[in-house]
């Protein structure tokens, strides 16, 4: 089904706000609302945690020239775009790291509750865990 009813919506596990960590240190670093719009999924950062030596309202001035993110600030950003759910997973679509400008084929699922944020270029992959905040 292609365009999930506003029922499925609201119970579909993927959806809501998630928390994500920087991978060092395991600080907060934002708070990502995951949500469905024609059938496909996407994340925005609603929230911030900056440290207190880093611009409180930062820009994406190192996203790629041609992408429309390119020098716009952070916060608000649709981080995660066309994402569709195969087999219990949210696949197919990208996922950017703002800090880098770096865009990664993604994958994301759920364990235990958590949310698992798997970004891939070529054979190299990270993963990050985010806690539901909502």
């Amino acid at each position: 089904m292609d365009n999930p009813s506003t029922q499925q919506n609201t119970t579909n596990p993927f959806i809501g706000s998630w928390k994500s960590f920087d991978e060092d240190s395991g600080e907060e670093t934002s708070i990502v609302d995951i949500f469905q719009k024609e059938g496909k999924f996407y994340g925005k950062i609603v929230q911030l945690f900056p440290k207190p030596d880093e611009d409180p309202d930062p820009i994406c001035n190192e996203c790629p020239d041609n992408d429309d993110r390119k020098d716009q600030k952070i916060l608000g950003m649709e981080i995660i775009r066309n994402m569709v759910l195969d087999e219990g997973e949210l696949k197919h679509g990208t996922i950017l790291d703002p800090d880098k400008g770096d865009i990664y084929d993604c994958k994301l699922w759920i364990e235990n509750g958590d949310l698992y944020v798997r970004g891939y270029l070529w054979l190299f992959y990270r993963t990050q865990i985010w806690k539901r905040m909502s």
